[in-house]
């Protein structure tokens, strides 16, 4: 193996930020618990940590995928004790008897309550906001420089953001194609109007990006000194209700939704309820809107995940009248073109990109991809040569080193649920793979039940793999049956998956430490390090 391929060869794990609440967090992990969690990956030998989507959510949802700004981070993830001005009015101790009572309960919930957490995180940062108004806005202070410096820098998209949250609380949250029509066809005049009548409102969400693009900053210093890359996921598409869609309003089809044609998820395909683009009036613009998407993820993160690829290379699209579906752009060769052209533009921005190009995907795309040197993802359960006898899996040892090897997604089932439901035939099949046999030394078993031995054995072969990069969902690594998600449902369990030990007390926990200890033995053992 030469340097570079040493260089190369990383462990990580998948682990999303809600799912590790530190001691002090409000009930979700939050930016400030990425310093433990990277600072336990480091002793793990893991050197990067894969996010899901930061964006700010909808109004009323808990999907990370359902955003409402494809640009802003979502607000509940700030760090309140790490947040000056709520510190200065008293922190914890300046919430009323019933917010603190509140607060220690999801606290103690098993599973994330966005919509309490938000709640209570929302009544803090006015008392926050209220106090750097009034010690520091007015008083010109060198904070109030500050974030003026922050609203130059990030006037491209910040502005239209601020004016659009200060609207949709001013119209009780009511959906932007329900406000009046000169605000909904963004009129000049009705939008100046808006500016100066909700002047301290619009400076509110301003702040808060403020205080999150900091914090966010310092997060990812801590990381990095942990020598530990973050990695985060850029969404196929934000949700029709989103400041992006309110600005952009000819560049998507509103007649239409995305989804995606019958799966292995579901018999009749998806439909996702978001808004189709409008490909050919994106090209007029050059792009503009998805290369600044690029931008934001590059200036955030050490590398991201492109969600969804191959919709990027053809959206299948529903119509609301019940219409036939269909792909667009409509032909291979249109498609082939849209898609390298839109990679070319994320991997410009500078941050390492990868590739989720899982689902019904046609050849060509893993072929472009292969053409322009982008990782894709290899699902050790179906990766598989399905047109000969028997559909035998391929062997770890046999993936392209530009590839992301991984036990399962936040979409799959956790990989226990996948052994116990494995028939005969196919865990044998497993057993006779010559990494599985060789990390064994011949021991595996396919006649076992999903033992912490099938686990590892199942783990490790991820991590000897001829992948550069291997991530694996901190739930299977412990063996657990949590699901982050399960596609084609909406439920309130869906993205609430929570550790079962605050971030900054994993050490404490000797399962976690036997994990820690267990990742890097294996990383140190295949190269990883």
């Amino acid at each position: 193996m030469t340097e570079m391929e040493r260089q190369r060869r990383r462990a990580g794990l998948l682990a999303p930020l809600f799912s590790y609440p530190s001691t002090t967090s409000w009930g979700i992990g939050d930016i400030g618990d990425i310093a433990p969690m990277t600072s336990w990956l480091a002793g793990a030998g893991q050197r990067v940590l894969q996010l899901l989507p930061l964006n700010e959510m909808v109004t009323g949802q808990q999907s990370p995928y359902s955003a409402l700004s494809a640009m802003a981070i979502d607000p509940i993830y700030i760090s309140l004790p790490d947040l000056p001005d709520f510190v200065a009015v008293g922190g914890e101790t300046g919430l009323s008897a019933s917010d603190r009572s509140e607060l220690a309960r999801v606290r103690r919930e098993a599973h994330v309550d966005y919509a309490a957490v938000r709640r209570l995180k929302d009544r803090a940062f006015r008392l926050a906001f209220d106090r750097f108004y009034e010690s520091d806005w007015l008083q010109g202070t060198d904070r109030r420089g500050a974030l003026q410096g922050f609203l130059a820098s990030q006037a491209w998209w910040v502005e239209d953001y601020a004016i659009f949250r200060a609207l949709l609380a001013s119209n009780e949250n009511r959906r932007w194609s329900e406000w009046p029509e000169a605000l909904r066809r963004r009129e000049p005049a009705a939008i100046d109007r808006a500016r100066r009548e909700l002047t301290r409102e619009v400076l509110f969400y301003q702040y808060l990006q403020w205080i999150a693009d900091g914090q966010w900053r310092r997060a990812r210093e801590c990381a990095n000194a942990n020598q530990v890359a973050l990695f985060g996921d850029l969404p196929f598409m934000v949700d029709s209700n989103s400041v992006d869609v309110w600005v952009r309003q000819r560049q998507f089809r509103l007649d239409a939704s995305v989804g995606v044609p019958p799966d292995a998820f579901s018999d009749e395909g998806q439909d996702w309820g978001m808004p189709v683009y409008r490909w050919d009036v994106l090209e007029i613009d050059d792009y503009r809107w998805l290369r600044g998407r690029a931008r934001r993820s590059a200036d955030l993160f050490d590398g991201y995940r492109v969600d969804h690829l191959v919709g990027f290379y053809r959206t299948y699209a529903r119509p609301h009248d019940g219409g036939e579906p269909f792909f667009t752009p409509g032909t291979e060769p249109e498609q082939i073109a849209l898609g390298e052209k839109l990679l070319k533009i994320f991997g410009a921005a500078g941050a390492e990109i990868t590739a989720e190009d899982l689902g019904t995907v046609p050849d060509f795309v893993r072929a472009s991809l292969a053409r322009q040197g982008v990782a894709g993802f290899r699902v050790f359960r179906w990766e598989r040569d399905w047109h000969a006898p028997g559909q035998p899996f391929r062997d770890p040892s046999e993936y392209s080193p530009r590839s992301v090897a991984v036990s399962g997604t936040h979409d799959t089932t956790p990989q226990i649920d996948w052994w116990e439901e494995a028939s005969d035939d196919e865990r044998e099949a497993v057993a006779s793979m010559p990494t599985i046999a060789r990390i064994t030394g011949g021991l595996f078993r396919a006649d076992r039940p999903y033992t912490p031995a099938v686990r590892d054995a199942l783990l490790e072969a991820m991590c000897a793999s001829a992948s550069d990069l291997t991530l694996i969902p901190i739930g299977d690594v412990f063996g657990w049956r949590d699901r982050i998600n399960e596609p084609a449902t909406t439920n309130q369990t869906n993205w609430t998956f929570r550790l079962p030990w605050p971030s900054d007390q994993l050490d404490a926990s000797s399962e976690a430490r036997e994990r820690r200890e267990t990742l890097r033995l294996w990383s140190e053992r295949h190269g990883r390090l």
